[in-house]
């Protein structure tokens, strides 16, 4: 019997340690689990959108800046006398195009300083020294103007005047020995901006010399080949929406191609529409 109960309790106890298995743990992920990259810029639609949009390049905005001041330049020289390829050199290195922090926030296209003069409103800029008193305009035509009322009211830059208006490294040597900029290589980055965007065609047009280019088109070309943009002249009644419409564009868009941020627009005036 107790041979019998003994039997019995062996089997009981193989029969329990067969049916009970171990506890496994695992480190396998969650199926349709994986690693996703945090999404730059806020969201994947606008990261879509900033991949798919291609960058305006330094060049485009160089030529548009051009095509939008050339006719001040022009009409500035023929009033004033200074070689629209000087003013138009001028406008690009102080204003970086249109994009640099005086021009956007200030309309200064010409880096020029209160001094005592100066009676309109003001920025501070750290310059040649900390926090310098700039002039601030309400719209970039008046920084024209006054960059003009600058060159032919102070004596400094009298001799200047003596020049050929058709010479413009005579000019662009002259303003750096006249003391307008600082930069002992003043003079050299006018000329490659001349040289390199053929600004010295709009000083040919105003001395009435022989041009072969087209007036109602401008040439965009730089070293990966040419494309062609369109002009249109400002007609009275025109405004950004009337003109953005003709062309199938917003108003933003004929802004950007054109460098501009401001929401007037002057008859002659001429925009690139495609």
């Amino acid at each position: 019997m107790v041979k019998k109960i003994f039997l019995f309790l062996l089997i009981a106890t193989l029969i329990s340690c067969g049916s009970s298995k171990p506890t496994i743990v695992t480190t396998k992920k969650p199926v349709g689990w994986k690693y996703s990259k945090p999404i730059q810029n806020g969201n994947s639609s606008n990261a879509a959108t900033q991949s798919s949009s291609k960058p305006i390049s330094t060049n485009e905005i160089t030529r548009a800046y051009i095509a939008q001041y050339s006719g001040v330049a022009m009409s500035n020289m023929k009033t004033y006398g200074i070689p629209a390829s000087i003013i138009l050199a001028q406008g690009i290195l102080e204003s970086g195009a249109g994009k640099g922090d005086l021009a956007m926030t200030a309309n200064n296209h010409f880096g020029i300083k209160c001094h005592n003069d100066w009676r309109g409103d003001k920025v501070y800029k750290d310059d040649d020294s900390a926090n310098e008193c700039f002039r601030k305009y309400n719209q970039a035509s008046e920084s024209y103007q006054d960059h003009a009322m600058v060159l032919t009211s102070k004596k400094r830059y009298a001799n200047l005047f003596t020049l050929p208006k058709g010479d413009y490294k005579a000019w662009a040597k002259g303003l750096r020995e006249a003391g307008y900029a600082t930069d002992p290589r003043y003079p050299e980055k006018l000329i490659s901006y001349i040289e390199t965007y053929n600004l010295s065609q709009y000083d040919t047009k105003v001395l009435g010399k022989e041009i072969a280019k087209e007036e109602a088109k401008v040439l965009l070309q730089d070293n990966f080949g040419a494309d062609e943009a369109s002009l249109y002249e400002i007609q009275k009644g025109d405004t950004f929406y009337s003109v953005s419409k003709k062309f199938n564009l917003t108003v933003e868009e004929l802004k950007q191609k054109n460098n501009l941020t401001e929401n007037t627009l002057s008859i002659g005036q001429k925009l690139i529409v495609k």
